[in-house]
């Protein structure tokens, strides 16, 4: 008995036809003929009554469909296993990473799965959120840490590791380091320092602008947060920042009032996401991730 004649018998049983079976399994219908009378000398018993136009089983074929069909998903199991501990040993891990976004648990949990699979090399690979969810979803990455307007991609797994509003950031100084809260168009009259398009911050705050009709003077751009913030500690425009990323280095004075912005109401978002799929080294590297940004020291 061979897996090839399983599957040949499992094929006609379930086309209920000579010709369709050896349509799907790609061989001849002599070949596939063959193949199960071979497997009925093999077990004693006709598996298929063939005075018909169909090919019906037979009480022996009935009681061993089941049988054969779980062979098959055995044999399945153990190629797969095989398959998933060789990309363990020596296959390749594609990370994205928003680009200038340095997040500390990333490169812990990365660090922790090279340890861990030593063979497997490791490609990080910087860009703009929106191409990296791109990469994703046509495998090219298995994995990046995105910024999301709102929320992660809804047709992508993962999981929000940051969520927090958007917020003007100016000097103690400037007029509106006073209030509490602002209108979008309030910060819109001022020029602004930003991030590029294709970040989760710029996408909320252009959607704001959108929805409102405003049209904002943006004199400069810098991909890096620390930059925008930098650009506006001199006085070159409000940066457009999320709450967190105005907080001072630990041990200096903060230099940068966050202003909230009232109707801003789209929380911008950092994730990790991947696409739907099996692979071990990606469930690997998530389940290091999961670990690291839970971790007291992550935040």
């Amino acid at each position: 008995m061979e897996l090839r004649q399983l599957e040949y018998f499992v094929a006609v049983a379930e086309e209920a036809n000579f010709t369709r079976a050896a349509q799907r399994v790609h061989i001849s219908q002599s070949g596939v003929s063959a193949q199960i009378r071979a497997l009925e000398r093999d077990l004693g018993a006709p598996l298929f009554d063939r005075s018909a136009r169909t090919a019906t089983l037979t009480p022996a074929g009935a009681a061993a469909l089941e049988h054969a069909r779980a062979a098959l998903a055995g044999a399945a199991a153990v190629r797969q296993s095989i398959d998933d501990v060789n990309e363990l040993v020596q296959g390749q891990l594609k990370v994205g990473m928003v680009t200038a976004c340095t997040v500390t648990p990333l490169f812990d949990a990365l660090a922790a799965f090279h340890r861990a699979h030593p063979g497997v090399e490791v490609m990080l690979v910087e860009d703009g959120s929106d191409r990296l969810v791109d990469a994703v979803r046509t495998g090219a990455l298995d994995v990046a840490l995105v910024g999301t307007a709102g929320t992660a991609p809804q047709d992508l797994e993962g999981f929000t590791i940051i969520s927090e509003p958007v917020v003007a950031a100016v000097p103690a100084h400037h007029p509106l380091a006073k209030r509490r809260r602002v209108t979008l168009a309030e910060v819109c009259a001022h020029p602004l320092v930003t991030l590029p398009r294709g970040t989760g911050i710029r996408t909320v705050f252009d959607d704001a602008c959108v929805a409102q009709h405003l049209d904002p003077d943006i004199v400069m751009q810098a991909s890096a947060p620390d930059a925008v913030a930098d650009l506006a500690q001199r006085e070159l425009g409000v940066a457009i920042l999320s709450r967190s990323m105005t907080d001072p280095a630990p041990g200096t004075p903060s230099v940068l009032r966050a202003v909230a912005i009232s109707d801003i109401t789209t929380p911008a978002v950092l994730a990790l996401v991947w696409a739907t799929g099996s692979s071990p080294a990606r469930r690997e590297l998530v389940t290091h991730a999961r670990a690291a940004f839970a971790a007291p020291a992550s935040r």
